[in-house]
């Protein structure tokens, strides 16, 4: 942060006595003596840049960083361009906060309105908040746009991912709705299950285990009742398969992280949401747009904040208050450095090369459990998915995700045949 300088001692000062105070005690006279600190905090010496240097080091050799990934779940490694973190780690992004005052942040609210464009343009809906704080909020969202309080029942597919399930169960039990679970045939959602009248239905496209749902098939028989359809995608996915909107879903929801933001321990990522213009002011949190000012240039504003800060208050349908704009700024630089054909490029690599394995774990005598197609995670039996994992370990392979029956296994472009070929040995072994 060269240039981020903080207030100085005079300028405090100032600000004191325009205050009417003298000094910072002066701050914390109605406070009672006894409870105000006495002494220094207990907290140990100032370290050199040195020492400072020596413990995290230190500290960061108690991590363990896999050379080799074969586990997704929510969760993927691709390669990111280094031209992603050169642009968002500049201080004029990293310091900047929500735009309170829309007129003075032009450049934030550019940024963010580039974002809600890619991924209208992603997703194929027509518009798209400024991003919440990750693909499960993002469901749980989705469904409290669809909900009324003569609609109160949700579907939720027991393909989602297990954290979206868990969001929107949770807001679901503080807004008094019901979530009716739908069963799985053969890993897919069983769309005959949508037997009673519903506000929406959520579905997740590949879901969990990797496979392809019949969304089409699910879309029809959910608007046959008059039930909205959520949709969460992988955004990589979405360059080979339909998107959302020629699926025919309502709204497109998902997490973002797959777009050049790394694994990180979990975080921080972001959700990304988008509809249609029906649902447009249902939107939780920011919509940024495009207008002119008073000379004619190119201005960028607020155009719809559907939250309780703002003009909704009492009305709004959502508390979200803040969007993950780094984040959110990350996938747009990402996408832009990436291009279209650069993430079908993508999505065909990890399509290609899980289907490379799954064919090199079936030769090699280990079955998939499920018979549907998939994207780029499948489930193979396994008698104990823990005890391979720590095998794996062994040989610095970060093995796929126990489920239920199996574990899940995941190949994106940053796999090789090699380490591919290694896997199937060590496994078969």
């Amino acid at each position: 942060m060269g240039t981020y300088i903080p207030s100085t001692k005079q300028q405090k000062q100032e600000m004191l006595e325009q205050a009417g105070f003298s000094c910072f005690d002066d701050l914390y006279r109605d406070v009672p003596e006894e409870l105000k600190l006495k002494g220094e905090l207990n907290l140990p010496d100032g370290k050199s840049e040195l020492e400072v240097k020596r413990f995290m080091k230190a500290l960061s050799n108690e991590n363990t960083v896999y050379e080799t990934v074969f586990r997704g779940a929510g969760a993927y490694r691709h390669y990111i361009p280094s031209i992603v973190r050169s642009v968002v780690n500049k201080e004029e992004f990293v310091t900047a906060y929500t735009p309170y005052q829309a007129e003075i942040s032009q450049g934030v609210l550019q940024s963010i309105f580039e974002y809600q464009t890619m991924i209208c343009e992603l997703t194929g809906m027509e518009v798209s908040n400024a991003s919440v704080y990750d693909g499960a909020v993002a469901a749980a969202e989705a469904v409290s746009m669809c909900v009324s309080p003569k609609k109160k029942k949700v579907y939720v597919s027991k393909a989602v991912h297990p954290d979206t399930m868990k969001v929107v169960k949770t807001y679901s039990w503080a807004y008094n709705n019901e979530v009716i679970e739908l069963d799985l045939k053969d890993g897919l959602t069983d769309g005959d299950a949508m037997t009673e009248d519903a506000a929406c239905v959520v579905l997740q496209q590949p879901n969990y285990y990797g496979l392809i749902e019949d969304i089409p098939s699910l879309v029809e028989k959910a608007h046959a009742k008059g039930i909205q359809v959520i949709l969460s995608m992988n955004p990589v996915a979405m360059c080979l398969l339909p998107t959302p909107a020629e699926y025919g879903a309502d709204i497109a929801v998902g997490e973002g992280q797959p777009l050049g933001m790394p694994l990180s321990y979990g975080g921080p990522y972001l959700g990304f949401m988008a509809t249609n213009s029906k649902l447009m002011r249902k939107l939780p949190g920011r919509i940024v747009g495009e207008t002119v000012d008073h000379d004619g240039r190119k201005a960028y504003v607020l155009t719809l904040q559907a939250r309780e800060q703002h003009i909704r208050r009492e009305k709004a349908s959502s508390n979200i208050c803040s969007n993950e704009a780094l984040c959110a700024l990350t996938a747009s630089v990402y996408l832009s450095a990436m291009g279209p054909q650069g993430m079908k490029e993508v999505a065909k690599q990890c399509y290609s090369k899980a289907h490379y394995l799954a064919e090199a774990f079936e030769k090699a005598g280990i079955r998939r459990i499920h018979n549907g197609d998939f994207f780029h995670e499948f489930v193979t039996a396994c008698d104990d998915a823990e005890a391979l994992n720590e095998k794996l370990a062994a040989k610095g392979i970060l093995g796929g995700m126990p489920v239920e029956g199996g574990i899940l296994w995941c190949c994106t472009e940053m796999n090789t045949k090699a380490e591919m070929d290694a896997l199937v040995q060590e496994v078969a072994g």
